[in-house]
């Protein structure tokens, strides 16, 4: 008898993640993404309480997952994360790599080179470190898929945070390049370029009417996005849905970056 079964591509039973940044905002709306689809997650932040509360949740609502506390930047953190992610789940098919961030803006004229060095650190030298630990992993897998987070600051000009854009520039072609090298591996790599998403991260640009207002009028929908919407596209990504996607970038900012 026929199997009359429709796959659901965005099925992810069986499958693992490594999510890093995920105990708040994008990171861990995406964990929750995932973990509704059936993939076992891992948790990863700098801040153990929030982080192992997020797991939690994930487990209370019937999911599996595990929280890992630890700086992406540290030297180790990599191995440590992608080993505890293997060791505790069995396994590795999805790496997403969200942690990142922005704390300060300022003229490149007056810009410490330690502070370009630390937005570095963060947004790119971690990314780059995770992938070269997960990649055997990811190889080894019939799923294996990586997930870099970008931001539309990486694809236009980023007055008063060049440190920022630069840094997500380059995770842009760095997606594009790996993508390449991992193609005949079976690896699939892409890059989700966020807008400006309502987060605590970007509560400062809410803190009166008419900063709101100004960063909103360069936004055609109007309106901040959603983590949720984020982890939407997160999963096409990390899932079948994509199967035959990788190297891209896809933008999710409500029409900002096709704004003359």
């Amino acid at each position: 008898m026929a199997d009359d079964t429709v796959h659901d591509p965005h099925d992810l039973t069986g499958r693992t993640a490594l999510i890093t940044g995920a105990s708040r905002g994008i990171g861990r709306a995406i964990a929750e993404e995932l973990a509704s689809h059936g993939c076992a997650v891992a948790l990863a932040a700098r801040t153990a309480d929030t982080v192992h509360q997020a797991a939690e949740a994930i487990e209370q609502s019937g999911g599996r997952a595990v929280a890992i506390a630890v700086d992406v930047t540290e030297d180790g953190a990599a191995e440590r994360l992608v080993t505890e992610t293997v060791s505790t789940l069995g396994g590795l098919d999805i790496l997403i790599n969200n942690a990142g961030g922005n704390s300060f803006s300022v003229p490149v004229a007056s810009m410490r080179l330690s502070g370009w060095s630390k937005t570095m650190a963060l947004n790119v030298d971690a990314t780059v470190a995770l992938i070269q630990q997960a990649l055997p992993h990811l190889t080894a897998s019939n799923h294996g898929v990586i997930v870099n987070v970008g931001s539309v600051a990486g694809l236009r000009g980023a007055p008063m945070m060049s440190h920022y854009g630069a840094a997500k520039a380059a995770i842009a072609s760095f997606t594009r390049s790996v993508a390449v090298e991992a193609a005949h591996q079976g690896v699939r790599v892409n890059s989700l370029v966020p807008g400006w998403i309502e987060t605590d991260l970007t509560d400062f640009l809410r803190v009166d009417e008419g900063t709101e207002s100004s960063v909103l009028s360069r936004v055609p929908l109007g309106r901040w996005g959603r983590s949720d919407e984020i982890a939407h596209a997160a999963l096409f990504l990390a899932s079948d849905a994509s199967s035959f996607m990788t190297g891209q970038e896809l933008i999710v900012d409500g029409g900002l970056s096709a704004m003359p």
